[in-house]
């Protein structure tokens, strides 16, 4: 079927006149002659603009590809041209080890994976005091691997290979200037926080907490107390006192880096008192605006002069961060990142996302969560330059950083990305530099991701999927292969995965398995059973398979795309977070006798929070106080960026006959509304 638009459609997309006219004849004289895939490169090319209607974008892609095989998820809406194939980080690596595609460099990777890490890790330029005498021993197995055998090193210096005049990071503060900290800045800033951490007494193995915004010297915090032989705890700052209290107990810290207040829209978030509040053991606080306890310590009271440190070695086991994931218990789970976890963020960044020498990345995160550590590892690993802005990433005001640094690689997460188009506050800006996109951390929608590509004139999207326990992802893609909106093209070079159907079967459709082992797949949990909750009463085919929770299906072009959760985990805005979590919290609320909380997604996009209530008989009329004081309960005592969006009252809660909550069929059950 001929492919045409009329000038009646281009103009009720709201295109002036005199540009529907010069540019209707083009588009249609390559849709009547072009192959789909290189119609639409053409028009993304030389048609359309980012100041363009948004609407014209989406007529001319459906227009584009109206007989595509829906079956195939979306249609791709970037492909790489040669050149642009040739100068990535994967076309050296397929070049250096003379293999012809990307398909076989995977193939080789998964069956060649000591040879492959020991490869990566050369690439990297990892920096070793003792170098490892064997990439990896499997004497209890590919569940307990032991990667890099008798090294000794700390991961900390390898952060900074680049040039020390080059920048390590470029950041503005909420209605400030941009400010650059070369990497020599930031080696001696680091330095300075190991030196104080000595001079305060603290030894090796230490565990020492961070709950404070992404910040330049948040960095520098981070990678100062991995110098100094301790270990990192990372404490999101949007958790209530409560939950901050949790991860501090849980985490046996013995110190904690804070600030006053987060500036946040103009507005002062009280952060240093939340720590008061949690009872933590003594604070190093930036900022002056507040009185301390006595035991605390002011920034400067607490850094050392001293630029110099001599970084302390430890085995590849040895713990560096301490990271906290949803628990389906309620309590969260307590990770530890080892020396060897860093490695599969930076080669995560080398690889799937081109990092490459003097890239400026940019990731609006947090070290609570993996994303903010990974940042550091990805980009400075790989010489990159890290973006920080302190402000708002819902304003336009962060959209202008991003122009203004020339960022590279942009990482979001959906929920943000669909505050961006509705209220169309990015519009207009010169995002040009970027060469990616990343998206992580909840399901994402077609329609946002294509509108995210349309504001930087249809640059990739790396769909990014992972997790706290693995160090990165474990499903992805890459910048040599046509990207799609919501669509991932392959699993991380390095590992493997399987779908297995309900009745434990190879599917296209199913529960995915990660097939071990790979450098950054965790080995213990220091709070519960690292066998019981990723090993036990999974399938062997033919080897041990791991657990991770997600619904993944296969498409026919080999593709995937991503169904959810098959547990009650769910991703709030990028933010992992149990059912039980929440339900605790709720259900101590007065008039509340029982709660259920479930993730909907009913147009496969971000997840959204929805309470079934079980209340007082007197309650059950007044469901907007009910909501209310539910949303209250939630920002205070556990995170106020979980965001309730609909609260169900029923009579009763469905059960198994041991009691547990049905929750799966509350959720057919609303998604059935």
């Amino acid at each position: 079927m001929k492919k045409q638009l009329s000038l009646e459609q281009v103009l009720n997309c709201g295109v002036e006149t005199n540009i529907a006219t010069t540019i209707l004849p083009q588009i249609n004289q390559w849709l009547a002659s072009l192959p789909a895939a290189d119609c639409w490169q053409n028009l993304t090319q030389y048609i359309l603009k980012p100041s363009y209607p948004f609407v014209l974008h989406e007529l001319l892609y459906k227009t584009t590809f109206s007989d595509w095989d829906k079956s195939q998820g979306s249609p791709p809406a970037w492909f790489p041209s040669h050149e642009q194939m040739q100068v990535t980080n994967i076309a050296a690596l397929i070049k250096q080890l003379k293999l012809d595609s990307y398909a076989e460099l995977h193939t080789w990777s998964t069956q060649h994976r000591a040879e492959f890490w020991d490869i990566i890790i050369q690439r990297l330029g990892i920096h070793f005091r003792e170098k490892y005498n064997q990439i990896v021993d499997l004497p209890d197995g590919v569940e307990s691997p032991q990667w890099l055998v008798n090294a000794q090193f700390n991961i900390a210096e390898s952060c900074f290979q680049a040039s020390p005049d080059s920048p390590a990071i470029i950041f503005q503060p909420e209605g400030g200037a941009i400010s650059i900290l070369s990497y020599g800045e930031l080696h001696a800033l680091t330095n300075r926080v190991a030196n104080g951490l000595v001079d305060a007494g603290f030894q090796s193995g230490d565990a020492i907490a961070i709950t404070m915004p992404m910040t330049a010297e948040a960095v520098a915090i981070y990678l100062g107390i991995i110098k100094a032989g301790c270990i990192v705890v990372s404490i999101a700052d949007s958790f209530s006192a409560a939950e901050i209290a949790t991860r501090l107990y849980l985490s046996k810290a013995k110190a904690i880096f804070t600030q006053d207040y987060i500036l946040r829209g103009g507005k002062q978030l009280p952060l240093y008192s939340k720590v008061v509040n949690a009872d933590a053991p003594q604070a190093f606080v930036l900022g002056s605006s507040v009185e301390l306890r006595p035991s605390d310590l002011t920034w400067k009271e607490f850094l050392s002069s001293n630029e110099q440190f001599h970084a302390l070695p430890t085995d590849s086991a040895a713990y560096t961060n301490i990271l906290f994931s949803s628990g389906t218990t309620g309590e969260p789970k307590v990770i530890p990142w080892t020396q060897t976890t860093p490695i599969k963020c930076a080669a995560d960044g080398h690889l799937h996302h081109d990092i490459q020498l003097g890239d400026v990345v940019a990731w609006h995160t947090n070290l609570g969560w993996m994303m903010g550590p990974w940042l550091i590892y990805a980009s400075l690993i790989n010489r990159a330059t890290i973006a920080l802005y302190y402000g708002k990433p819902t304003d336009r005001s962060y959209g202008k950083f991003i122009q203004d640094v020339k960022v590279n690689i942009l990482g979001v997460v959906p929920s943000l990305v669909n505050i961006w188009k509705t209220t169309a506050c990015m519009q207009g800006l010169d995002w040009s530099a970027i060469k990616a996109f990343s998206s992580t951390g909840e399901c994402s929608k077609p329609e946002d991701m294509f509108y995210l590509m349309s504001l930087a004139r249809y640059k990739p999207i790396i769909e990014y999927c992972g997790g706290t326990e693995i160090g990165g992802g474990y499903i992805t893609g890459t910048l040599v292969q046509p990207s799609a909106p919501s669509i991932f093209t392959t699993p991380a070079l390095g590992l493997d995965i399987l779908i297995l159907d309900s009745d434990g079967h190879p599917a296209n459709k199913g529960e995915v398995f990660i097939i071990p082992p790979s450098i950054g797949l965790s080995t213990e949990l220091l709070n519960a059973d690292h066998h019981q909750v990723y090993f036990a009463n999974v399938p062997q085919h033919p080897v041990p398979l791991r657990r991770h929770g997600d619904q993944i299906e296969r498409l026919p072009n080999g593709y995937y795309r991503a169904r959810g959760r098959v547990d009650d985990t769910m991703n709030l805005g990028g933010i992992k977070v149990s059912s039980a979590e929440i339900e605790q919290v709720l259900n101590a609320e007065e008039g509340i006798w029982e709660t259920a909380a479930i993730a909907s997604s009913l147009s496969g996009g971000p997840s959204q929070l929805i309470i079934y209530a079980v209340v007082k008989p007197d309650m059950q009329e007044n469901k907007t106080a009910i909501a209310t004081s539910l949303q209250t309960a939630i920002n205070q005592r556990l995170n106020p960026l979980f965001k309730i969006h609909d609260v169900v009252i029923v009579d009763n809660l469905p059960r198994t006959s041991s009691n547990k909550i049905m929750r799966r069929v509350l959720r057919d059950q609303y998604q059935a509304q």
